[in-house]
């Protein structure tokens, strides 16, 4: 069988994207999984390979069927050309805004276009995007609205642990209006489909987290429990999905993380990103459900602090993209569901 071939987007050229590309494409075991394609620039990887002292090439290719797949070479779809005179790691400059979206909008049609069977992003500042004029709250944001995609679902991976998010990037205080029936049983909808159809779980069991402390303890925490997720779950249990709750988070991860669940459907971004980094930090992945093509992520961010001294860890990157290119085998192998 032929290896999917599996696009990565460079994110920030100014962010440790540039270099968890060069130390991830260095390892074989990336390459016993996939083909991989970088989008993004020659001059900011070599800038790379020479922070790294690595011995990787680059290899600028016109389609993805040149890509050569091959260890030690990044195999690359040029999209820009950074004058490196006045470049620095750790310091974004907005012309480079423009470059991060050119990126992701040629590998999303690469993917939209079956040229690729999926694609990993390395991580964007958002702050600095939106600072640019690009008004988005992330990727999964932009790849929703590029794609007209509805509803979709962030879920973030660990071994022994999924986790899907009601709620992503808002305010703490604007989580409870945001909690309606409806939008928490699109959660489940896409997260119990997306384990049948990308994961081969044939009969996947899902746990609902509550807002509240206790569950909101008949109330006296809050009623969303009450007003919102016990519906949307019975109305899911009725359509004939697996799933139980509402379940309070303080003791839920203790169970899921043990494998009777095989996803937990989280109300907000906290509730499920600190079990998964506490139970697997450097091996987390960030994976959209939802829409027509394959995407899977680092679980962290550009990291200025640190980038351009050559001590980033690749180990999300490497998961993310053998993540997709797993993602890749199973897509359609079992669509059953009863939604």
């Amino acid at each position: 069988m032929s290896l999917s071939i599996i696009g990565i987007t460079m994110g920030d050229p100014v962010g440790i994207g540039p270099e968890i590309i060069v130390k991830a494409l260095a390892q074989t075991e990336v390459f016993t999984s996939c083909k991989p394609l970088v989008f993004g620039d020659a001059n900011v990887l070599k800038e790379a390979n020479r922070v790294l002292n690595s011995p990787c090439t680059i290899n600028p290719v016109r389609t993805a069927e040149e890509a050569k797949g091959t260890p030690g070479m990044v195999d690359l779809i040029e999209l820009s050309h950074i004058d490196l005179n006045g470049f620095r790691f750790g310091t974004p400059k907005k012309p480079y805004a423009a470059l991060i979206v050119r990126y992701l909008e040629t590998a999303l049609s690469f993917a939209m276009d079956g040229r690729i069977e999926g694609m990993t992003t390395c991580p964007i500042n958002k702050g600095f995007l939106n600072d640019a004029g690009y008004l988005f709250t992330g990727h999964t944001e932009f790849l929703a609205q590029r794609t007209n995609s509805a509803p979709v679902t962030m879920m973030l991976i660990t071994p022994g642990l999924k986790v899907a998010l009601v709620t992503t990037h808002c305010a703490m205080r604007d989580v409870p209006g945001l909690l309606t029936p409806e939008r928490i049983m699109d959660t489940i909808r896409v997260t119990d489909y997306a384990l049948r159809t990308s994961f081969g779980i044939r009969n996947p069991i899902l746990a609902v987290a509550s807002l509240n402390p206790h569950a909101g303890e008949d109330g006296l925490f809050g009623d969303e429990e009450k007003s919102s997720i016990l519906p949307a779950i019975d109305e899911c249990r009725r359509a004939g999905f697996n799933v139980e709750g509402p379940m309070a988070s303080d003791s839920l991860f203790h169970f899921a993380g043990e494998g009777i669940y095989d996803a937990v459907v989280c109300m907000y971004h906290d509730q499920g990103l600190i079990p998964i980094k506490l139970m697997g930090f450097k091996r987390s992945v960030n994976v959209t459900l939802g829409l027509p093509i394959i995407r899977t992520s680092v679980d962290h961010g550009t990291a200025y602090d640190i980038a351009g001294r050559g001590v980033a860890d690749p180990s999300s990157l490497i998961e993310a993209i053998i993540l997709a290119s797993r993602m890749a085998g199973e897509k359609g192998k079992n669509i059953d569901n009863p939604a």
